[in-house]
């Protein structure tokens, strides 16, 4: 899937590719100031806010260095049968945010196309797991205290400007369940300055960081952190722990009188090493992964006109003779070999008008559609859903 965030992100980071991730800190300028205001605006993310029943941890106010309790900027709302629904009061918000203070809001591409398609586009472009956080500053106000993060993050100024403070790491790849707690900042600076609308920054996980408007008097910032979560050897071990379930001498008890059985314990788990490499598990990991949330298609509704893939990670087709293997999201479909240029059409990552498609790979590209929408590997292109490519994504036939 090509996309313009991810076109900008190289070239401001000055990456050839996503094997740049986590090797070094980076930082640049996009340049492109309408594709700023097309991914997020501070009026947007409080649109957000105001329509939906949001709650802590997701979304969060701090004022002052702490965090404002809910109860500050939060009210029930009660429907006339006495349902309680909680919601953001958005006047107590706005006078938080008018004396100075930061909203967070964790997880946006849950709640915003824009934000899904971009991590969507960052997934297919990684091969990782990408979400995206808003962060949204008024005034003067403080964020939070030095830190790290168990991820790498790339982080995109999409208005106004705030101060950082980057440094180097006190532990190599620290992660979020380790031997060590890694508690103790290094006084290493790698970076510090300000972030000003269109910079984009890569901090590799472990480094240390911190951003404010302490001192800057009245503004705002607006920034979104896109976090990386690559594999790690721990991981590959973990998912070998699932592997030797299926191998009934791992399945025994353990004796601690019997060194024969401990022996071919030792030598079972080193074939089972042998047999699944680090590379076996990350392409399992990846094609594993379950199926995204999106609007299901009901043909009572509306007719099927437009689709887009909406994996987690690219569709692989595999190409043997009179048929086609399309391996997904735990699924697996095998299609005659004719459906090859209507699939690779359809699994693009791009949206695709069935009426336009039909004049480039052939009739049967509806039939075909109707097939992976069913089986979850592409959604009807609702507006919505329509809003988070325009501008970023080309159509296909457009």
């Amino acid at each position: 899937m090509e996309h313009q965030l991810i076109s900008a992100i190289e070239r401001a980071l000055g990456w050839s590719g996503p094997e740049e991730i986590g090797k070094g800190f980076a930082r640049g300028n996009m340049g492109d100031p309408g594709l700023l205001s097309r991914i997020l605006t501070p009026n947007r993310l409080l649109d957000m806010a105001m329509r939906r029943s949001l709650s802590r941890p997701q979304f969060r106010c701090f004022q002052n260095g702490d965090e404002v309790h809910p109860a500050v900027y939060y009210t029930d709302s009660v429907s006339p049968r006495g349902q309680s629904i909680p919601m953001v009061n958005m006047r107590s918000l706005g006078r938080l945010l008018d004396e100075g203070a930061t909203l967070i809001l964790d997880q946006a591409n849950v709640f915003d196309p824009t934000m899904e398609v971009a991590c969507r586009a960052l997934q297919w472009w990684s091969h990782e797991r990408v979400q995206v956080n808003a962060y949204l500053t008024t005034n003067d106000a403080a964020g939070f205290p030095l830190h790290w993060d168990d991820h790498d993050v790339v982080i995109v100024q999409l208005a106004g400007e705030k101060e950082w403070e980057v440094r180097g790491t006190s532990r190599p790849a620290p992660m979020y369940r380790d031997a060590d707690p890694n508690s103790t900042p290094t006084e290493e600076i790698v970076w510090s300055g300000v972030m000003r609308t269109g910079d984009v920054m890569h901090i590799p996980r472990g480094h240390w960081h911190q951003a404010t408007r302490t001192g800057s008097g009245s503004g705002k910032s607006l920034h979104v952190t896109f976090g990386i979560t690559k594999r790690t050897g721990a991981s590959w071990l973990a998912w070998l722990g699932d592997w030797c379930r299926e191998q009934e001498i791992f399945r025994h008890d353990l004796d601690r009188r019997d060194q024969v059985g401990g022996q071919a314990l030792l030598e079972a788990a080193a074939r089972l090493i042998g047999e699944r490499s680090p590379a076996d598990y990350l392409a399992a990991y990846e094609q594993a992964t379950t199926l995204p949330r999106h609007v299901p298609y009901l043909d009572i509704l509306a007719p099927l006109d437009t689709v887009v893939c909406t994996t987690h990670f690219p569709p692989q087709i595999h190409e043997s003779g009179e048929t086609v293997t399309v391996v997904a999201s735990g699924k697996r479909l095998t299609l005659a070999a004719k459906a090859v240029p209507a699939l690779r059409l359809l699994l693009s990552g791009r949206p695709v008008s069935l009426e336009r498609a039909a004049a480039l790979v052939g009739a049967e590209v509806a039939e075909v559609a109707e097939i992976l929408v069913k089986e979850e590997l592409c959604a009807t292109l609702t507006p919505e859903l329509s809003s988070g490519y325009t501008g970023l994504v080309m159509n296909v036939g457009s």
